[in-house]
């Protein structure tokens, strides 16, 4: 026995090298904690490296593993702020060149602490039985707040859009986009306690791996049994659609005030396109697509009903539209081409600072450029399934389907195909499209349709009802696509369950940190008996 050991009060030899040890480990989870950010980041779109989304939500979870309260909200909000720094760095080609970094870095950091908060309950819940279950429940419960704030919601980065292709994608079209991410989170916190069980099996029974092995494994081997299931053949005809890219200069948010240029552009590949048909060296479509706030439209319009006369076949155009009472609406408009135009479908889930300015006066005080962007009337849900080409079509358009009520809705009016107007000519060349185009490919599956993806400047796609790409564009090219697709008219059970699923999990993760906060009242105050009892005896 040493001195140090001997005497009360003494230093030990050991206690300067504490705080070294500690510092070191905070940087090590700190660094998993980002690293795991970036690892999930790089599981989406463009690439195909769905599998690493559960790898990141493995090394998420070790690195809570023992974590007290703050520090789960601090490595949650580090993973967050990794994840969304890098996910939405495409905002600094939309809004950089006007608004500066706010938005980009306001956005991502805002995001992320709905991370911190999901690594703060986490450790609520770490203790109970099942624990990776209830870890997932939670981290996933809390995408549904976010489709609600900030700016009326931003689902960007959900869980489930990683999965455009791989084992977990077919579960889409049992549950949607919240039963994938489920899926995919409780793979990665099951693998978490397995190998942390693992690195403990001198101390545990073999029994004790069970559960884990059942979370790693369970949601891959379900996935791939419900394949199957998902079905692709035509059920009521098929369609050949025409969709026209016409392309646009990369100019961001200043596009804007060239909207003409995007016209021209559409006229002029059209009439390309009508060329190959007269040549015989293209298909003539059934149905010819335009893409999202391809042309304004004030009034009457000769050159468009000219258009599509030529055609012969009616088209969706997407315009901008200004209302007789003055406001204007990001609309999808039926045109046929002897009647004009008709039935039309109005966007609901308008773009922050691209379709509309929230706290307009606020934002006026950072940046000058924010009376440039227009104020538009969202639409309120209504012909979400479109009467064209004999058949219906459901109506998603840009923005929207990030949400799962537009293509719920376009479905349960009796869409038998999905069409997905979308102008991205102001993301620039980063990655957003890319990401776009993934989670069209999901909602294809979550809903058995195929789906038409009509871009300004790309990426155009058609997507077969299990999610596979049949043909795409490339960005900022002028290009047409034209396909046959197929009618369907069975419904999933994603369908018939709707929103539940998403509630079904909500109410479930209430309960664990529920049963949590118990759990843990519990323990304090049986150590506070156990103390008093110490200090009685």
């Amino acid at each position: 026995m040493t001195v140090a050991d001997s005497e009360p009060g003494a230093p030990r030899e050991a206690e300067p090298r504490r705080p070294k040890r500690a510092w070191r480990a905070w940087l090590i989870r700190l660094a998993v904690a980002a690293s795991a950010g970036l690892l999930y980041y790089l599981s989406f779109a463009p690439r195909p490296l769905w599998w690493l989304a559960p790898i990141a939500f493995t090394a998420f979870a070790l690195v809570l593993r023992g974590r007290k309260f703050r520090g789960g909200f601090g490595y949650g909000f580090v993973f967050g702020v990794a994840f969304f720094l890098t996910h939405l760095l495409w905002l600094q080609d939309f809004l950089g060149r006007e608004f500066g970094p706010w938005p980009w870095l306001g956005l991502s950091v805002t995001l992320a602490l709905y991370f911190g908060l999901g690594g703060f309950l986490i450790t609520v819940v770490s203790r109970l039985p099942l624990a990776p279950l209830w870890g997932a429940l939670v981290f996933i419960a809390l995408e549904t707040p976010r489709t609600w704030f900030p700016f009326g919601g931003f689902p960007w980065g959900r869980v489930g859009f990683s999965q455009p292709e791989g084992a977990f994608l077919s579960l889409a079209s049992i549950g949607g986009a919240p039963l994938v991410g489920f899926a995919v989170v409780l793979t990665g916190f099951g693998l978490a306690a397995l190998l942390a069980r693992l690195w403990q099996t001198r101390h545990v029974r073999d029994r004790a791996l069970i559960w884990p092995v059942a979370f790693t494994l369970v949601p891959v081997l379900a996935g791939l049994a419900a394949w199957p299931t998902i079905g692709t053949g035509a059920q009521d005809g098929s369609l050949t659609v025409a969709t026209v890219q016409g392309n646009a200069p990369d100019l961001g948010i200043a596009l804007q005030g060239q909207r003409g240029v995007l016209r021209d552009n559409s006229l002029a590949e059209s009439a390309r396109l009508l060329t190959d048909i007269r040549s015989g060296r293209v298909a003539k479509p059934d149905l010819l697509i335009w893409p999202e706030t391809s042309t304004a439209i004030y009034g009457d319009d000769p050159a468009l009903d000219q258009m599509v006369s030529a055609f012969g076949v009616p088209a969706v155009i997407g315009a901008l539209v200004r209302r007789p009472d003055g406001q204007d609406e990001n609309d999808a408009v039926v045109w046929d081409p002897r009647t004009g135009p008709g039935q039309r479908y109005t966007k609901q889930d308008l773009v922050p600072f691209g379709e509309y300015v929230p706290a307009r006066a606020v934002a006026r005080l950072v940046t000058p450029f924010v009376d440039n962007t227009p104020e538009m009337r969202a639409g309120d849900g209504t012909n979400a399934a479109l009467s064209v080409a004999g058949t219906k079509v459901g109506m998603f358009i840009c923005y929207e389907t990030a949400f799962d009520g537009p293509a719920r809705d376009a479905v349960r009016e009796g869409g038998e195909l999905l069409v997905v107007p979308t102008n991205n000519a102001w993301y620039g060349p980063g990655e957003m499209s890319y990401q776009q185009l993934a989670m069209t490919r999901l909602r294809a599956v979550e809903h058995g349709r195929a789906a038409v993806v009509s871009a300004t400047t790309g990426v155009s796609a058609l997507v077969a009802p299990d999610g596979t790409i049949t043909s795409s564009t490339g960005l900022f090219t002028a290009d047409t696509l034209v396909g046959r697709v197929p009618l369907r008219t069975a419904t999933t059970l994603s369908d018939r369950l709707g929103a539940w699923t998403e509630y079904a999990l909500l109410a479930l993760a209430i309960a664990g940190v529920a049963g949590g906060v118990v759990l843990r009242f519990r323990t304090r105050r049986g150590r506070a008996g156990r103390t008093a009892g110490d200090t009685a005896d």
